[in-house]
């Protein structure tokens, strides 16, 4: 393992919680992500994106190639397991992980900062389109759970939901707002404000 703390990342997380459980080749950890909807969580779209996160945990000396088999017809695959390191190290990034939130720059609070170059009724409509994919996300969600299913297999799920709930609460909100007039503005208000603040900075 380098002497430096290696590079956190979600993918990695994942992975070396797949490779403490049982040595797989990189497709098999591809399928087991998917198989249990943790690619919500994780981008791994293209299977290039496992291969990358992979090697970069060779590097870091959290886990190794154990192994190389080929199938009739298949190409050669290797199988990786997690080292010592490894098992220590995700133990370390999960448990930093849970209690400090982190400093993450999603898109859409971005696009909140800047809705004012958007006339209002504009911008009701694409809040209303969001709302609508949001509550088909969560309809999704809720509906995708094996009956019977502990709590615990299910606890990530349960919190997509609970932030899909907030936020399509506070979309409706602001649309009803934009809607009546009561969140409103032109570029005479806007110039006022700019300059108002500005001047008191």
């Amino acid at each position: 393992m380098t002497s430096t703390e290696p590079r956190r990342s979600t993918l990695g997380l994942v992975l070396l919680a797949l490779l403490v459980e049982a040595p797989m080749h990189p497709y098999r950890m591809q399928q087991v992500i998917k198989e249990r909807g943790q690619d919500q969580l994780v981008n791994v779209a293209q299977r290039n994106s496992v291969y990358q996160a992979l090697d970069r945990l060779v590097r870091d000396g959290l886990a190794r190639p154990a192994s190389t088999a080929r199938e009739a017809g298949r190409p050669e695959r290797t199988t990786y397991e997690v080292t010592d390191a490894g098992a220590e190290t995700m133990h370390r990034w999960l448990t930093s992980m849970l209690p400090a939130p982190a400093r993450e720059f999603p898109e859409f609070p971005v696009a909140l900062a800047l809705i004012a170059v958007l006339a209002p009724a504009a911008v009701r409509e694409l809040l209303e389109k969001r709302a609508a994919a949001q509550q088909e996300r969560l309809t999704a969600l809720r509906e995708q759970a094996p009956p019977g299913m502990p709590r615990l297999f299910l606890i990530e799920d349960e919190y997509r939901a609970a932030m899909l709930t907030a936020e399509i609460a506070w979309l409706h909100g602001v649309i009803d707002d934009l809607s009546s007039g009561r969140l409103t503005w032109d570029l005479e208000m806007i110039t006022q404000t700019l300059e108002q603040f500005s001047s008191s900075t």
